[in-house]
C-alpha cells in the first residue's frame, strides 16, 4: 500500500521503513475479524483444503453428497482461509499530552500520534483492520475498524487535526469505549498514564475478560523524568492551571520517588494481568518501540 500523500505523522520515508516490517504474530486471532493467519474452517470458504471422514456431531449439511454418491461414505470438505487481525488504537489527547509547550518541541501527543500512524499503516499494509479512538475525559473521536487505503487516510487526517483537550480520565474513557469494540482483538493504548493505576486496570479488566491482547505505551518527556537543574521554576498544571513555584533541587528526590512508585504500580499490575507495558521517551525513536509489535 502506497500513501497518496505525505502525512504529518507518516512520511514516505517512514512508509518505506515500515514496509520491511510485519505485524506481530502474537496478536489475537478470531475468525474473520482478527489477523492474517491460516486457519481451517468447515463449510464455505475461498480455498479448499481436503476431505475428511464424517464423525458424529458434525453438521449434516456439510456432508459432500456427490462424494457419498460415488463412495457410499460420508465425507466433509474442510477449507483454509485467511483470518484478519483487528487492532484498536487508543491515543490519549488530554491537556497533559501537549507538554512541552515550547515552539518546535516534540510533544507527548506528537510522539503518540506518530506511533499510532505507523501502527495503522502496518496493520492496513497487511489488509488487516484498525480502529482509532481519541480521548481525554471522554471519547472525542472514534473511527471504527477498516482496512482500506481510504480508511488509513481518515486515521492520518484525524491524528493531524487532533489537539490536546481537557483533563484526562483514562479509566472513564476505556469504560465508555468498550461498547464500540465488537470483537476481541489487540488493544494498543498510548498515553502518559497520569491517572490512578488501580482505576486504569479496573477498566482494562473488561477488555482482558473478553480476551483482548493489551499493549500499554507510557509516553513521557525527559523533563518529566528528570526535573531540569535550575535554581527556580514556576510549574503550571496543564489540566487544572494550578501554579506552583518551586526550587527543583528541593523537590527532585521526592518527585522521583513518586514517579518511580507510579511506574512500579503500573508495571506490577501489567505483569499480573498479562499486559505488555512499555515506558517510552519523546527523545527516543518510535521505531525502537515498534519492534515490540513486529517480527
Amino acid at each position: 500500500m502506497k500513501l497518496s500523500s505525505s502525512s504529518k505523522y507518516l512520511s514516505a520515508e517512514d512508509a518505506r521503513a515500515l514496509r520491511a516490517m510485519a505485524f506481530a504474530p502474537r496478536m489475537l486471532v478470531e475468525g474473520h475479524h482478527s489477523g492474517k493467519h491460516r486457519s481451517r474452517w468447515r463449510g464455505a470458504s475461498m480455498e479448499f483444503h481436503e476431505f475428511r471422514p464424517y464423525t458424529p456431531g458434525d453438521a449434516p449439511h456439510l456432508v459432500d453428497w456427490r462424494v457419498f454418491a460415488r463412495t457410499d461414505r460420508f465425507y466433509l470438505k474442510t477449507f483454509e482461509q485467511e483470518t484478519r487481525l483487528e487492532c484498536h488504537l487508543f491515543v490519549d489527547s488530554s491537556a497533559s499530552m501537549g507538554f512541552p509547550e515550547e515552539p518546535g518541541a516534540v510533544t507527548k501527543l506528537d510522539w503518540a500520534s506518530h506511533l499510532a500512524a505507523c501502527l495503522a499503516y502496518l496493520v492496513t499494509l497487511r489488509q488487516d483492520r484498525v480502529s482509532l479512538t481519541l480521548f481525554d475525559a471522554a471519547i472525542r473521536q472514534h473511527l471504527p475498524p477498516g482496512a482500506t487505503r481510504g480508511h488509513l487516510q481518515q486515521i492520518l487526517h484525524a491524528l493531524e487535526q487532533n489537539a490536546p483537550g481537557q483533563k484526562t480520565s483514562l479509566s472513564v474513557a476505556l469504560e465508555r469505549a468498550l461498547p464500540l469494540l465488537k470483537h476481541k482483538a489487540t488493544l494498543v493504548v498510548v498515553s502518559d498514564f497520569l491517572d490512578d493505576p488501580a482505576a486504569i486496570f479496573r477498566a482494562l479488566g473488561a477488555y482482558l475478560h473478553r480476551g483482548f491482547r493489551v499493549f500499554l505505551f507510557q509516553v513521557l518527556t525527559p523533563q518529566e523524568l528528570l526535573l531540569p537543574d535550575t535554581a527556580y521554576r514556576r510549574y503550571v498544571d496543564m489540566e487544572t492551571a494550578t501554579a506552583l513555584p518551586v526550587h527543583p533541587s528541593a523537590v527532585r528526590a521526592a518527585y522521583q520517588r513518586e514517579l518511580e512508585e507510579h511506574h512500579r504500580r503500573l508495571s506490577q499490575l501489567s505483569a499480573r494481568r498479562g499486559v505488555e507495558f512499555v515506558q517510552a521517551r519523546t527523545d527516543q525513536p518510535w521505531l525502537d518501540h515498534l519492534r515490540r509489535l513486529t517480527r
